[in-house]
């Protein structure tokens, strides 16, 4: 185990989304980084799995600041999504730009991969999946809503 860890989710097994009681994620951390590459880095938080003989080992290590760039890209399209109905193709293809996130002084392009040679398909599907999400997705995010706003506070 990592001596470095400040803050433990532990049994998150059994609140992991769809593979509650079945996932192999058994707990969650955020401490000192144990992965070299993210040795520069102040804290981490890390993915715990069960091995064979009950022990846990660090599936993902993550920096913290990465976390909050998926939250914001992730929030950012679910608020896109609400409104891309209106649109045909859930988007267009001659602006396939969501927004520019602005980060560091520098301007991060969220945007629909028009790369993707099934973008048509992929993006139904994927609208679909985050309407059939909603149920866990509008809980967790309820609950940071409310978390965000008391840190508001201070």
């Amino acid at each position: 185990m990592n001596e470095k860890i400040v803050v433990a989710a532990t049994n998150y097994d059994r609140l992991d989304g769809r593979n509650a009681y079945h996932s192999d994620i058994k707990r969650l951390t955020l401490g000192a980084p144990t992965l070299n590459e993210n040795k520069s880095i102040q804290i981490a938080a890390q993915l715990w799995t069960a091995q064979e003989d009950g022990t846990l080992k660090i599936r993902a290590e993550i920096p913290i600041h990465q976390i909050f760039d998926l939250m914001i890209i992730l929030s950012r399209t679910l608020l896109y999504f609400k409104e891309a109905y209106r649109l045909p193709l859930l988007y267009d293809p001659d602006n396939p730009t969501i927004d520019r996130i602005g980060l560091q002084g520098e301007a991060l392009p969220l945007e629909i991969c028009i790369d993707n040679p099934n973008i048509q398909k992929d993006i139904q599907e994927f609208s679909q999946a985050l309407n059939d999400l909603g149920e866990l997705t509008g809980e967790r995010l309820r609950t940071l809503n409310r978390i965000l706003e008391e840190l508001n506070c201070y």
